[in-house]
């Protein structure tokens, strides 16, 4: 069904700063400096629909390297919804993507929606919500510049593909409201935890570590560098033994998302602790 008057473009900056406001407002709690981080990952993949000159629905479609994408930040602005804009967004968005597979993290509401496009249930990012005890390590400190390169393989590794460009942005140093955590022992990197500043207490993802020990061991980094907390941290389902540790320490589960994609499923490794962002997986 055509909307009269819509128009679909890519957002700008500032333009995505607006739609993380939409975002707040539906209770997703974004970081307070995402936007730049989400807008390195791929300029041209964050959408704007407009009717008129009014903003009223966005969708963000990121490539992440050859053959994978991420959609998120699927959004419509109550006063118009059920009139076809955000089908419409959706279908502009995903011809972004063309051949790669695409991921998502839904709404349970949705699922069956999603499912019309072709996109399959694998499991899902289930949202823990708490406080850690704060602990420090000696072999647990602040990343630099140099070791982007690692810490890119890593995550390539655990998450069964490569996004340079957004974990160049997400884990740069020198941050103020954002800042990674790694882990080295006898002289090499095997692991990593990025924390960033929210609306609500503190988000860790991703979490790229080879135990749930050492998983632990950032985390316990992290609420001595974030002591107010909450902690949030967003877990694959299948990682029943980090949830355990969490669900026992009285971390809560406020909401689950289905994790779904269309296309070839990424294979991911065990490092794969914690999701960086349900946004862009």
């Amino acid at each position: 069904m055509a909307v009269p008057g819509l128009e679909i473009a890519p957002m700008s900056l500032s333009d995505l700063d607006m739609v993380l406001d939409w975002a707040a407002e539906e209770g997703w709690n974004p970081g307070l400096d995402d936007a730049r981080a989400f807008h390195a990952a791929d300029d041209r993949g964050f959408f704007l629909a407009r009717v008129g000159n009014e903003p009223v629905a966005a969708i963000s479609v990121v490539n992440h390297d050859a053959g994978n994408a991420f959609l998120g930040l699927y959004l419509c602005r109550p006063d118009w919804r059920g009139q076809g804009i955000g089908l419409a967004t959706w279908i502009h968005a995903l011809d972004h993507a063309g051949a790669r597979s695409v991921g998502l993290d839904g709404v349970a509401a949705q699922e069956a929606n999603y499912a019309k496009s072709g996109f399959v249930r694998t499991g899902a990012s289930l949202r823990h919500e708490g406080f850690w005890p704060a602990a420090r390590s000696p072999e647990v400190r602040a990343a630099d510049a140099a070791d982007m390169p690692r810490l890119i393989e890593l995550d390539a590794a655990a998450g069964g593909f490569s996004r340079p460009a957004f974990l160049n942005a997400w884990l740069a140093p020198d941050q103020p409201e954002r800042s990674t955590r790694l882990l080295q022992k006898d002289g090499e990197i095997i692991g990593f935890a990025t924390w960033r500043t929210c609306r609500d207490g503190t988000k860790i993802g991703p979490v790229i570590a080879p135990s749930t020990a050492t998983a632990l061991e950032l985390i316990a980094d992290i609420a001595a560098e974030r002591p107010n907390g909450p902690l949030i941290v967003d877990l694959p389902e299948a990682n029943t033994a980090l949830r355990r540790a969490l669900e026992g320490a009285g971390f809560t589960v406020p909401f689950a998302t289905a994790r779904m994609y269309r296309g070839t499923v990424p294979q991911t490794g065990p490092g794969l602790q914690a999701i960086a962002t349900m946004e862009l997986g």
